[in-house]
Order: structure tokens, then sequence, then C-alpha cells
């Protein structure tokens, strides 16, 4: 049990490190939980993940109360909607939020990522929604953004960042990047005005084919 928690330690460490290095979170910016049993492990408040360790990742029970932490340590402030769907979600074993440049740009004007390309549907959908803004690290953020990931893998967050779910950390990172790459496409898009769009029928096909394939992130989302 030991081993396994040290492994999970270890396992959440680099994930957060990767996102740095693929530069969708700056300094302190972002979280990051992994599903550990009946509860979770999540990022520390207020620490860059360079001056990160294993020791320094918070564990919390599925309600969000501390059941381990380093001395000095809290949980990030964003632990409820960690826990909120983690709970919720019992197919998801990762939860990533990050604040990535281009998506965090079509959330601050409250835009979400249309299905201008085929590849939206690795969210687990026709779109990616824009939940309403809502103060950081409250139960009212937390709730916005469970409802625009109601049957997605990932939404943005109104003037916030954006979210993704996995079944791990490495689909739930490789979603996060999947999101900023549509969502600079989309943007470099709009330089010539609106994109069309893709009409339903073609993205239900689309999600179809890709659960054929098992293509990269596109398993099934939860309802």
């Amino acid at each position: 049990m030991a081993q396994a928690r040290e492994q999970s330690r270890r396992q959440l460490l680099a994930a957060a490190q990767r996102l740095s290095a693929l530069g969708l979170n700056q300094g302190t910016a972002g979280n990051l939980s992994l599903r550990l049993g009946d509860g979770l492990l999540i990022t520390p408040s207020s620490l860059p993940c360079e001056r990160m360790g294993t020791e320094d990742l918070v564990e919390l029970d599925a309600n969000g109360r501390v059941r381990q932490a380093a001395p000095g340590r809290r949980p990030s402030s964003e632990w409820r909607l960690h826990a909120d769907l983690l709970r919720s979600r019992p197919e998801v074993g990762a939860v990533v939020h990050c604040h990535s440049i281009r998506a965090t740009a079509l959330a601050c004007h409250g835009r979400g990522i249309p299905p201008f390309h085929y590849m939206v549907v690795q969210a687990g959908g026709a779109d990616i929604r824009c939940a309403a803004y809502a103060t950081f690290g409250g139960q009212e953020l937390s709730d916005r953004a469970l409802e625009a990931l109601r049957a997605r893998r990932a939404c943005l967050l109104a003037h916030h960042g954006q979210v993704t779910l996995g079944r791990d950390l490495d689909q739930a990172v490789a979603l996060a990047l999947e999101v900023e790459t549509l969502a600079q496409m989309y943007l470099e898009a709009l330089r010539l005005g609106e994109p069309p769009l893709l009409e339903a029928a073609e993205m239900a096909r689309v999600a179809a084919r890709m659960a054929e394939l098992n293509y990269g992130a596109a398993d099934p989302a939860g309802s």
C-alpha cells in the first residue's frame, strides 16, 4: 500500500512537471489530482512545480478533508473542483486544471470551442463549452464546471483557464494539450472570420469512427 501511494505521488509530480514543460502552466498556476482509493492526491497551493517534491503533495478524502500533508502544505485552492469531479464521475481517474494561454484567451471572452474542426470530438462531444465565471476556489466555480463538463471531458472556465478529465494522468494531460492546440487553431481561423462549422451528424460520425479505432483520448464521455 505504501509503495503504491509513493508511485502515485511520483506520477502526479511528473505530470505537473510535464504541464510546465509543455507551457500549459506557468509559475504556481493550475493544479492536478489523481484518484487514490476512496480519496485523491492533489498538488499543493502556491508552490511552483520546479520546487515541488513528492512529499509536498496532499492527500484528501472524497469530501476534501486532509488525510496527509507535510507541515505547512495546503491543498490547491481548487480542491473542491477536483473532489467534486472525482466523486461525481467514477470513470475519471485524473483531473487537470491549467491556465494555458490560448484556451484562456478564448475563456476571457466567454467563448468555448465550437465544431470548427473534427478533433473537437476528443473532448467527448461536438463542442467544448465555456463555464460561466465564478471566483476561483469556491463551490460556485466547481458547480459551473461540473455543468459545463456534462457528457464532456474538457471545458473552459470563463476568465480563468481549462479543465480536462482522463482515465489516468497521461490521458488528462494529453487532452489538455489537445484543447490548447484546438484553441490556437480556432483563434487563427477567426482571423479570417467565423469559420464554418461541421454539422452534428458529421461530428457523430467522427466520434463513432474514433471509438472504432480507439483513437487517442476518444473514450466515451460520462453523462
